[in-house]
C-alpha cells in the first residue's frame, strides 16, 4: 500500500508541472504586438514593447525555476532524500520537537540557497534590465539574513508548539492546533504592520497637505474611521508601485508605496484608497480571514487522522511514524485539494476586486480609479492579454482591461 502512496505522490508532482507548464504556455499565445485600445491614451508602442519583452523573459525565466525545483523535489522523493535527512537529524537528537525543528531547518535552508543564484538573477538582471529593481546587494544580503531568523523564530516556533500539543492531546490536537494558529493569524493581521514590516522597510505618516486632506474627506464621507495613514519607502527595493490595507479594528491602516504618490495625481490616489476602503466596507478582510481560518481546521483535522500512518512514513522510506515525516507526505497528498480550494479563493477574490472598484467608483470617481490602474499597470509592465484559462487558474485581481469594461458601467 505505502508503494501506492509512493507513486500517487510523484504522480501529484508530475502532474501539477505539466499542467502549470501548459498554462503559460497558453499565456504566450495570448501575447499581441497590438496596443489594446483601451490604454492607447498612455501606452506608446516602444513601452509596449518593453511590456511585452519583459512578460517573455519573466515566462522563460520561470519555466526555467520551475523545472529546476520540480526536478530537485522529484529527486528527494526518488532517492529518499527525506528519510537522509530524517536519520541525519535521528542521530543528532531523539528529542522528536528538536528533530522536526532541524529537519525543516535543514530543508528550508538547502533550499534557500540552491535558489539565491536564481533570486540574484532576477533581481540583478532582469528587473535591473528593465528599470525596476532599486535594491542594493547590501538590502538583499540583509533581507536574506531577515528572512532566516524570522523563520526560524516564528515557523520554528509555532511549529514546535504545534508539536508540543500534539504530543500532550494526541486525539485533540487538531482542536487546540488550530486555536493557536487562528490566535496567531489574528494577531499577525493585526501587528504584521507593526512589528515585521518595520525589519524590512521604514513606514512614515502621511504628512499634512492636499492629499491627506482629500484621503480624510472621503473617508469621512464613507463613515469609514481612518487615522492610520503610512507612507513606505517601497522605492528602497524596486520601482514598481503599489498601496494595500492591513489591520483590524483600531489597528487597521493603509500603506502608500512611495512610487505611488510619485506618480499619480491627488484624485487617482484617493481613488486608489477608496477601493481600499471598499475592501474593509464590503467585509473581505473578515470574509478572508474566516474562510482561511476555516480551511486551516479542515486541514488540521484531515491531519490529525494521518499522522501516525505508517504508510506515509513509509512512503518516503522511514519506517517508524513521526510528524515531521508524516507532515511532508500528506503536504503532497493534500496538495490537489489545495488547488481546487485555490481555485475557488481566486474566483472569489476576483469578484470582490469588482466590489471594491464598484464601491471606489460610485463613492467617488470611476474615471480617477481607471487611470490610476492604466498607471499602475504601466508603470509594472502588467501583462494586459493574459489568457483566460491562467487568470481562472492563478489570477486572484481581473486583468486590467476586464476591469476597466466593468467601470464603464459607472460613468
Amino acid at each position: 500500500m505505502h508503494e501506492i502512496i509512493f507513486w500517487s505522490i510523484i504522480a501529484i508532482i508530475v502532474l501539477d508541472f505539466l499542467f502549470e507548464n501548459y498554462l503559460d504556455y497558453l499565456n504566450t499565445t495570448r501575447m499581441s504586438k497590438k496596443l489594446p485600445d483601451e490604454v492607447k491614451d498612455i501606452y506608446d508602442e516602444e513601452k509596449y514593447k518593453k511590456q511585452q519583452a519583459y512578460q517573455k523573459e519573466n515566462q522563460r525565466f520561470g519555466m526555467i525555476t520551475g523545472t529546476f525545483s520540480f526536478v530537485l523535489i522529484l529527486v528527494m522523493f526518488l532517492f529518499y532524500g527525506f528519510a537522509y535527512v530524517d536519520s541525519l537529524v535521528g542521530g543528532i537528537t531523539s528529542n522528536s520537537i528538536l528533530a522536526a525543528l532541524l529537519f525543516f531547518g535543514i530543508l528550508m535552508f538547502a533550499s534557500d540557497i540552491l535558489n539565491i543564484p536564481f533570486s540574484i538573477y532576477d533581481t540583478f538582471v532582469i528587473e535591473e534590465k528593465y528599470g525596476f529593481n532599486k535594491t542594493t546587494p547590501k538590502t538583499f544580503v540583509f533581507d536574506q539574513l531577515k528572512g532566516w531568523l524570522l523563520g526560524a523564530i516564528i515557523g520554528g516556533g509555532l511549529l514546535a508548539l504545534v508539536i508540543f500539543i500534539y504530543q500532550k492531546t494526541q486525539n485533540m490536537f487538531w482542536i487546540y492546533a488550530w486555536l493557536v494558529v487562528a490566535v496567531f493569524s489574528i494577531f499577525m493581521s493585526m501587528f504584521y504592520s507593526n512589528l515585521i514590516v518595520p525589519l524590512f522597510n521604514k513606514q512614515t505618516p502621511l504628512k499634512e497637505g492636499e492629499l491627506r486632506t482629500a484621503i480624510e474627506e472621503f473617508a469621512q464621507k464613507v463613515g469609514f474611521k481612518l487615522d492610520n495613514i503610512f507612507v513606505i519607502d517601497g522605492s528602497k527595493r524596486s520601482a514598481k508601485a503599489n498601496a494595500y490595507f492591513t489591520g483590524l479594528g483600531p489597528k487597521k491602516r493603509i500603506v502608500l508605496y512611495d512610487t505611488l504618490i510619485n506618480d499619480m495625481e491627488t484624485d487617482e490616489l484617493v481613488a486608489v484608497l477608496a477601493h481600499e476602503i471598499g475592501h474593509y466596507k464590503k467585509n473581505h478582510i473578515i470574509q478572508g480571514l474566516i474562510i482561511s481560518l476555516i480551511q486551516t481546521g479542515i486541514v488540521l483535522f484531515i491531519f490529525s487522522l494521518l499522522i501516525d500512518s505508517p504508510l506515509l512514513s513509509r512512503a518516503l522510506g522511514v519506517e517508524e511514524p513521526n510528524f515531521h515525516i508524516g507532515l511532508i507526505a500528506f503536504g503532497i497528498l493534500y496538495s490537489p485539494v489545495s488547488f481546487v480550494l485555490g481555485i475557488f479563493m481566486n474566483k472569489l477574490s476576483r469578484k470582490n476586486e469588482y466590489q471594491a472598484d464598484a464601491f471606489a467608483a460610485k463613492n467617488y470617481k470611476p474615471e480617477a480609479l481607471a487611470s490610476a490602474l492604466k498607471k499602475l499597470s504601466v508603470k509594472n509592465l502588467s501583462n494586459l492579454t493574459p489568457h483566460p484559462r491562467y487568470v481562472f487558474f492563478n489570477y486572484s485581481h481581473p486583468p486590467l482591461l476586464q476591469r476597466l469594461r466593468h467601470l464603464r458601467k459607472f460613468e
